[in-house]
């Protein structure tokens, strides 16, 4: 049988000329990857607070983490500012993305809050604002958030939720759950929705922890599961009195047990109305 040999294959060194184009262009994009990763990082610490606030008888604490692969950042933001009023504003919240454009966009948000919480302590009020702000700016992005105002006259915490994952609670008598309050849609997705304020009295001392969800789940990890695991490593410590510190350290467990592909923010009042009544007192 008369077989013919196949075409001339290209040379080697043109094999290895090829290898090192598109090896140095594999190069090129990871490091153009790797900035905007970097970037997106170093803007959302920066627009972070640099400081928590404090009273007498009240603890705060924040964490922030990116995800395992340290791809997904840019998302995850926290807050926390004195209102005109004397109360205090604490917001967390959830851009949906990460990279460069999540973190602007989360910059948005945090500005917009702040603003619209000059005129208005109501967090509904705040949140509902700021939906028709990003709205007005026309992005395809939006966000959950949480928005609480936090009265140390009469330890009065009003919040309001827009899509955002429900908070957990522990006092030091050994109570402790879930707070599902009422909400409404994320931010930026339509105009118009309400978002109703839910009131909680905080008589007995204790912690009110928000989270955002890639604290509490992960890779076949739900959320309902990653919840009842912040209340499990969360009572204890807050029923043998440890700080806002320790409970913000222990929450932010959670997100190492569920393999978090997100990255993670947790905020912590630490609050003991008897505490502030006697710095009162002297």
């Amino acid at each position: 049988m008369n077989r013919r040999r196949p075409p001339t294959s290209v040379s080697s060194e043109e094999l290895l000329a090829t290898l090192q184009r598109l090896t140095a262009r594999a190069r090129q994009e990871v490091q153009l990857h790797q900035a905007r990763v970097e970037l997106a990082e170093a803007l959302q610490r920066e627009m972070l607070p640099a400081t928590l606030l404090t009273r007498p008888g009240l603890q705060t604490a924040a964490r922030y983490t990116p995800a395992r692969s340290g791809l997904d950042i840019g998302g995850d933001w926290y807050d926390c500012f004195p209102l005109p009023n004397g109360t205090l504003a604490f917001a967390i919240g959830d851009v949906q993305g990460h990279d460069v454009e999540a973190a602007a966009f989360m910059g948005q948000i945090r500005i917009g809050m702040r603003a619209f919480a000059a005129t208005t302590s109501d967090p509904g009020e705040i949140l509902s604002r700021t939906n028709d702000l990003l709205l007005s700016v026309d992005s395809t992005l939006f966000a959950t958030c949480t928005f609480a105002r936090l009265d140390t006259r009469t330890w009065v915490l009003d919040t309001a939720r827009a899509g955002h994952v429900a908070g957990v609670w522990a006092t030091v008598d050994g109570r402790s759950g879930i707070f599902e309050d009422a909400g409404g849609l994320p931010l930026g997705i339509q105009a118009g929705p309400r978002y109703p304020v839910t009131r909680h009295r905080l008589t007995a001392p204790g912690a009110f922890v928000l989270l955002t969800d890639g604290v509490v789940e992960g890779p076949s990890f739900p959320i309902e599961e990653g919840l009842d695991t912040v209340v499990q490593l969360l009572a204890p410590r807050a029923a043998a009195g440890a700080g806002a510190d320790e409970l913000a350290d222990a929450v932010l467990q959670a997100a190492e047990r569920t393999g978090h592909e997100d990255d993670a923010a947790v905020l912590v009042l630490r609050y003991d109305a008897s505490r502030a009544a006697q710095r009162d007192d002297r």
